[in-house]
């Protein structure tokens, strides 16, 4: 169960991130904070990022092999970025409207399931 919780919480860490980095341009784009100044923007990413470090660090305890998890700090690390890419581009395809998914892609994908093999491998 540590597993599933683990990529559950980095999932939802990583949509919370993803919003906090790229939100602002969606929110600028929609017409919403045109006129709001620079440090309101940042204090406002800042309260989003709160979010994401408030499922972020409970994900990295749960899973992690110094609290009794499954993954080793490298393996936590990879799987994160995998989510946190997957993650990406699911909301720049689906919220910001952003191109589409291509060969290109695929191929990017494919290389991080080998990284993902690779770092756990025995």
């Amino acid at each position: 169960m540590k597993t599933i919780y683990t990529i559950l919480l980095l999932v939802v860490s990583n949509i919370f991130m993803t919003f906090a980095w790229y939100g602002n341009l969606k929110l600028t784009e929609m017409k919403v904070i045109t006129d709001w100044p620079l440090i309101l923007i940042i204090l406002a990413s800042w309260c989003v990022a709160l979010l994401e470090y408030l499922v972020m660090v409970p994900a990295n305890r749960i899973g992690s092999d110094v609290n009794g998890g499954p993954f080793n700090l490298v393996q936590l690390k990879v799987i994160q970025e995998v989510i946190s890419l997957i993650v990406f581009m699911i909301i720049t395809l689906k919220v910001f409207k952003m191109g589409t998914f291509s060969w290109n892609h695929a191929i990017g994908f494919g290389f991080m399931v080998l990284a993902v093999y690779f770092c756990f491998k025995k």
